[in-house]
């Protein structure tokens, strides 16, 4: 009788309860609203102008204790021992969740932001670590003339029900071109309904069919226990009035999720208003490849005044024991009992979700989605099953199909279908499997109405591209650059005016309808004048006459018209500077003597500057510089002063041998270019020199 129990209540939860949550409907781009349950970034950039949840509901259950075949499990013959199948271990579980969305809704606030309100009633029920073969054990067909032994250890169950209201908040992050990436966060204030609890460690029973010796010197069955057992709760649930206050519980919570998209194809989404300004369709999906990663139900709801019982079980008792055992105080009354008045932390079932989803051409989708809890078993935590879902599906505006294959962790593969149509949604992630498989051990499914305002395309009359809010002239096709409208022709030169460089004003279609000008003033019109932006005479067709090779002396006059020259040598190039002339002028400012620690010159330098004198002579249009150098001895502001004022006294020297001031310039360099190391005297020697370079 117990395995029917527990067996038609898992099942028929199972089959009233949601899936993991609406699983196949999350995966819906036009899913609205409910993508904030699986990640909070999935509002932004929706579909949507506004979408509105009048009233949803979806139910999980999973285990893996116990198969039944729906079929048998709804028929009038339906016998457990026989069509059930149980599946014992020492570490069977189960889990479960109902989930109720209320009034909800999402809305723009911006080009790049989205805001939802939702609500919604949870109930999460999670058990752990359980000992399958010794439930089997303990059903009402215990043999009590047969000894047994339960070795359960630990084990966990608990469930919590609560509301929450959450406000969700998500934006565009990046948008740029082939890259596209979305966040959200939702916060959410949790209202607790109530929680309960019941943990054992290291519980064991062992029954001794003939372990006690009665008065009558017959014997009796004993049952000896050890471990410790654990109850908590959010009330008192054992009173006799039945009344329910809501306790005084709640709390807070937020989800966090990313969505990142891949849109290679972006340029053709992208629609040019009649300003120029370019915007992304609303109303289309624009990725072929989109990733998401959310962290959901990171909270806990705090109960005051829990109560929890506690159990030391070390103790043997009598078959009659047992057999009187009516209710809690009897157990109190056989083991060590205590209770304990303190707040309870609920926390919420905690989970990583991931999802790709690949659009394989236009409608046609497909969906991997993994929902992995991140609560570890324990007492009071709350787990939900995890599940890894494929999911391909047709998607359109008003109607969409999927077909989910999943595995559920406890109850194994699974196969569904769902829904939308319009204003109303309806699936399963497991019908297929319900209705084909001999046997079950875990179903869902959901259902759901809502009121989605969809974007549209805008109307555009004409055709050109520009809708018709935007267009100048919405009737009649035109270019964005002028609003939408044909382009005419003011001036009525047949130069329509978008070509016609001067539309007010009527010219021939050569010169891009202008009338011919004198551009340079030169007496010659533009349409005659071979050189249009420089004054000419009218025997050179208005060309001023040229200069080959660019040397400022125009042919007519240069006596070398093809070879760079200067004007003082008639066009003709001058002498140039060689590199063994630049190599004598050096060997001669080598020779250039200073008075010690001065920069007066020493009289055996003048005929050396007189030869200098001479070889700069030759190359009138050459510039030089003199340059100053010194060793290191002495301050480096000291050394540079001497270098500047001695290569002055030589360009001086030079100016006053009839050398123009313009062709020279005198430069210091101090201690700061050496030649030769400044350790040795031959080395600070060569380093106290003159130079005299080409100037560049």
């Amino acid at each position: 009788m117990k395995k029917l129990v527990v067996a038609t209540f898992l099942l028929l939860v199972a089959l009233t309860a949601k899936a993991q949550s609406y699983v196949g409907f999350l995966t819906d781009n036009c899913s609205g609203v409910h993508g904030v349950i699986a990640n909070p970034a999935n509002i932004a950039d929706s579909r949507f102008k506004t979408d509105i949840n009048l009233i949803g509901a979806s139910g999980f259950f999973a285990n893996d204790y116990v198969g039944v075949g729906f079929s048998e499990l709804t028929g009038s013959d339906f016998e457990f021992d026989t069509d059930a199948s149980l599946y014992l271990t020492d570490n069977n579980n189960f889990s479960g969740n109902l989930d109720i969305m209320g009034p909800s809704f999402m809305f723009n606030i911006g080009k790049k932001s989205s805001v939802a309100i939702f609500t919604r009633a949870r109930t999460i029920l999670t058990g752990n670590e359980f000992n399958g073969e010794s439930i089997d054990d303990l059903d009402d067909s215990i043999d009590e003339n047969q000894d047994f032994l339960v070795n359960e250890g630990d084990f966990f169950a608990a469930g919590h029900g609560w509301a929450e209201i959450g406000l969700t908040y998500a934006q565009v992050l990046m948008n740029n071109e082939q890259h596209f990436l979305k966040g959200g966060l939702s916060l959410k204030y949790l209202q607790g309904f109530g929680n309960a609890y019941v943990t054992g460690k290291n519980v064991t029973i062992d029954y001794d069919a003939d372990g006690a010796t009665l008065p009558d010197n017959s014997t009796s069955g004993t049952l000896e226990s050890t471990g410790d057992l654990y109850y908590g709760r959010s009330g008192d649930y054992d009173n006799d009035d039945y009344d329910y206050e809501v306790p005084d519980a709640n709390g807070f919570g937020f989800d966090l999720g990313f969505v990142y998209e891949w849109r290679p194809d972006y340029e053709d989404y992208l629609v040019t208003g009649a300003n120029g300004e370019k915007t992304v369709m609303k109303d289309k999906n624009k990725y072929k490849l989109k990733l998401g990663l959310s962290l959901t139900d990171i909270g806990a709801v705090t109960y005051k005044g829990g109560l929890i019982d506690s159990y030391n079980i070390n103790n043997t008792i009598t078959q009659e024991d047992y057999d009187n055992i009516e209710d809690s105080e009897d157990l109190q009354n056989l083991y060590t009992f205590t209770q304990a008045t303190e707040d309870l932390k609920a926390g919420l079932p905690t989970a990583l979700h991931f999802n790709a989803d690949w659009n394989i051409k236009n409608h046609f989708y497909l969906n991997l989605n993994t929902d992995l809890s991140v609560r570890s078993a324990g007492e009071n935590n709350l787990r939900t099953a995890n599940v890894f879902s494929l999911t391909p599906r047709f998607e359109s505006k008003w109607f969409s199909f999927y077909l989910p294959v999943s595995s559920y962790q406890y109850s194994g593969f699974q196969i569904g279908a769902g829904l939308r149509a319009g204003p109303f949604y309806l699936g399963s992630g497991s019908i297929i499997s319900t209705f084909t498989r001999s046997e079950i051990r875990g179903a869902d499914v959901y259902a759901g109405l809502k009121i989605p305002v969809y974007y549209g395309q805008p109307k555009d009359s004409d055709g050109d591209g520009i809708p018709n809010k935007e267009d100048g002239c919405p009737k009649k096709a035109g270019p964005i650059e002028n609003n939408g409208c044909p382009w005419g022709d003011t001036d009525g030169d047949s130069v329509l005016d978008n070509e016609d460089q001067c539309p007010n004003e009527a010219g021939p279609v050569e010169n891009n309808g202008c009338p011919w000008v004198d551009t340079d003033g030169d007496t010659l019109l533009d349409n005659e004048d071979q050189c249009i932006n420089e004054a000419g005479p009218v025997e050179n067709n208005g060309c001023p006459w040229a200069d080959s090779d660019g040397d400022s002396v125009i042919d007519k006059d240069d006596e070398c018209p093809n070879e760079m020259g200067t004007v003082a040598n008639n066009g003709c190039p001058e002498p140039v500077v060689t590199a063994e002339v630049q190599k004598s002028l050096n060997e001669y400012a080598k020779t250039i003597l200073f008075n010690t620690g001065k920069s007066s010159l020493k009289d055996e330098s003048t005929p050396v500057l007189v030869d200098i004198i001479s070889i700069l002579n030759e190359y009138p249009n050459a510039n030089f510089t003199i340059e100053g150098h010194t060793d290191s001895i002495g301050s480096v502001a000291t050394n540079q002063k001497l270098s500047e004022q001695r290569a002055q006294a030589v360009l001086q020297f030079l100016i006053d041998g009839g050398i123009s001031p313009a062709r020279l310039k005198a430069i210091g360099y101090g201690e700061s270019k050496p030649i030769a190391t400044n350790m040795y005297k031959d080395g600070r020697q060569k380093n106290r020199r003159v130079e005299i370079n080409l100037a560049e």
